[in-house]
């Protein structure tokens, strides 16, 4: 169990508790090893020293292409502390696609891992990264090892120190992913922003309050790295894991008394697919708050869920852009299949297609906005623009307000189906098909149809041990027959080994989809 004696309640912020007490737990690595404040502190020195010798200026950008671990989390602090803009990549992309990232970022420095060595050199060399920007951690050509950045510059904080900022990449399926760069602040990097103070607190999280944070999931997504990095500076020990395993977790909880973690719904139907014995052998007694968003949750399982962890189930609806709507596990049971209320500042509107706002209870497209911030895509004012009503931005996203103000979700509006002028939502079929025993996963979505534009496709992957025929075809359109509408139904089933989602649960649909509109044009 991390090491929690902690500091005064006054001196949040990682480099205030360093310097308070530097032997308190701040990381668990994937690799079990415990790491104090003082140790990642010095670190992220140690690396902010080395950047700005570089020669990176506040609102320059580094990228860090690494696994989760204690390397990463101080490559992050190093940028937090020097005015930089750090960009996370997906490790998941291949040479290609992260060197557009370094070229667009119009990255200073490259910070790597041996893990991904053969997408790194190839990134590097097609971006341009200069040999002296390029560091890694373990053995990469044409890198410089890691542990020289920084290295005979001196001891202690970097020269100059001013807040920097995460610049995170939308996701990639439709085109390029744009970046979302924010303004710097200027702030001293030794206070710690109101707003992640404000944000934590809208779960209930409170610095120096006793809690321990567990990640599971890849530090390149932006909800997992802002979880980990505010735990960090409110005194919550972070634990890391490395590939997310459902027993594995259970077992760090008990560990490590994990009270909070943030999670998705994939990971959810993993946990419960778990043997009883299994999921009744670890003490999650622990637990106080478990945040789930990222992907729709299907009702069932959320009630499962919370059937057997109790209340401390909560979940909300965000944007890398701003703004955001909350409920907690008692709330939900009152108010099922809802993702909340807007939490405080947020603005939670639906609009129809000409921008005029609907009243409860009618369906249109969800925007959405934080306070007076503001954003755009880095290099990309036409989205921007295009993704804007008024001071109002959407995510692409339908569904309702009741009329209590709370959100429900239907489904992205370029996912919907239009089948014989009837709007039919993927993600309600999805939610009941996935609950049978021999589904693992399923997608959704429409395909072309010469009289009706569009009719209902279903690619399921059947679970462990199950294999694709006629006959499980039959017995999965009888089972959404008996949960569904007629006009619901899937028309047919497809089978993949495995649906193209990232570890984040996020499923990449239209790699499914767009094979089959091979040649035709799609009406949205």
């Amino acid at each position: 169990m991390p090491t929690t004696s902690l500091p005064s309640a006054g001196a949040v912020g990682l480099w205030n508790i360093a310097a308070e007490q530097p032997d308190v737990t701040a990381v668990v690595d994937p690799d079990g090893s415990e790491v104090g404040y003082g140790a990642l502190a010095a670190k992220a020195n140690t690396y902010a020293r080395g950047l700005q010798a570089l020669g990176l200026e506040p609102g320059d950008a580094v990228v860090v292409l690494q696994p989760n671990g204690v390397e990463l989390l101080a490559a992050y602090f190093a940028a937090i502390q020097s005015g930089l803009y750090v960009v996370m990549v997906n490790w998941h992309l291949v040479g290609p696609e992260v060197a557009y990232i370094l070229a667009d970022s119009g990255a200073k420095a490259f910070l790597a891992h041996e893990r991904f060595a053969d997408t790194a050199v190839a990134a590097a060399e097609e971006a341009g990264v200069p040999a002296k920007a390029r560091f890694a951690v373990g053995p990469v050509p044409g890198f410089r090892r890691i542990d020289e950045l920084g290295a005979g510059e001196g001891d202690g904080r970097p020269a100059r120190r001013t807040a920097g900022s995460p610049m995170l990449y939308t996701s990639g399926t439709t085109g390029r992913p744009k970046g979302v760069r924010r303004p710097l602040t200027g702030a001293d990097p030794d206070q710690v922003p109101p707003a992640s103070a404000w944000f934590f607190g809208v779960f209930g999280l409170r610095p120096f309050d006793g809690h321990v944070h567990l990640c599971g999931s890849p530090l390149y997504h932006t909800a997992v790295l802002n979880f980990v990095a505010i735990s960090l500076q409110l005194g919550h020990p972070a634990v890391l894991m490395d590939r997310w395993d459902p027993e594995k977790m259970l077992r760090l909880i008990e560990r490590h008394r994990v009270t909070h973690s943030h999670m998705v719904p994939t990971q959810f139907r993993r946990l419960l697919a778990l043997p009883d014995d299994v999921r009744s052998r670890y003490d999650l007694s622990s637990l106080r708050v478990m945040i789930h968003g990222a992907a729709p949750c299907p009702l069932e399982v959320k009630r499962r869920m919370l059937e057997w962890w109790g209340p401390v189930v909560t979940e909300y609806y965000a944007a890398t852009e701003g703004g955001g709507t909350v409920i907690s596990g008692e709330e939900w049971l009152r108010k099922p299949g809802s993702v909340g209320r807007p939490w405080p500042g947020s603005t939670i509107k639906v609009l129809d297609d000409d921008g005029r706002e609907l009243p409860p209870g009618e369906t249109g497209t969800v925007y959405m906005k934080m306070g007076d911030s503001t954003f755009e895509y880095h290099k990309d004012r036409e989205k921007t623009e295009k993704a804007r009503v008024g001071d109002l931005f959407t995510l692409g996203d339908v569904g309702h307000l009741d009329e209590d103000g709370y959100l429900y979700l239907h489904d992205r509006k370029n996912d919907m189906i239009i089948s014989g002028g009837v709007n039919i939502y993927p993600a309600e079929i999805e939610g009941e098909l996935v609950m049978h025993p021999k589904v693992a996963d399923v997608a959704v979505f429409g395909v072309p149809h010469d009289d009706w534009g569009e009719e209902i496709k279903a690619v399921v992957q059947p679970a462990p041990g199950v294999e694709p025929s006629a006959e499980l075809t039959e017995e999965l359109l009888e089972f959404a027959r008996g949960r569904l509408a007629k006009f619901k139904l899937p028309r047919s089933v497809d089978y993949r080994a495995e649906l193209p989602r990232d570890p984040n649960g996020k499923l990449y649909k239209r790699k499914l989809r767009d094979p089959y509109w091979q040649g035709r044009e799609r009406a949205i």
